[in-house]
């Protein structure tokens, strides 16, 4: 099983959110635990490095230390937002 740690600019993102979104990314978010490259995850090409995974119209931004066990999520946005600077 991985850990997670949350960013604070993901924790900010998801402050923001209203209370049904945050309940279905939360619950993706868990199970990133066990699963931490589910059915569905891109690999990011470009200038960001990392995973990310579709909840409905939000991304969820993440990095994986495999020796550490360890997923580290970064951002958290909707579509349109979360791959800008």
């Amino acid at each position: 099983m991985y850990r997670l740690q949350i960013k604070r600019s993901a924790e900010a993102d998801l402050r923001r959110l209203p209370a049904p979104v945050f309940a279905r990314i939360n619950e993706r978010l868990l199970t990133l635990r066990d699963e931490p490259r589910p059915p569905g995850v891109r690999k990011l090409q470009g200038q960001q490095e990392g995973w990310r995974i579709r909840v409905g119209e939000y991304r969820v931004i993440y990095l994986i230390d495999d020796s550490n066990r360890l997923i580290t999520i970064v951002r958290v946005r909707h579509r349109r937002d979360v791959y800008k600077t």
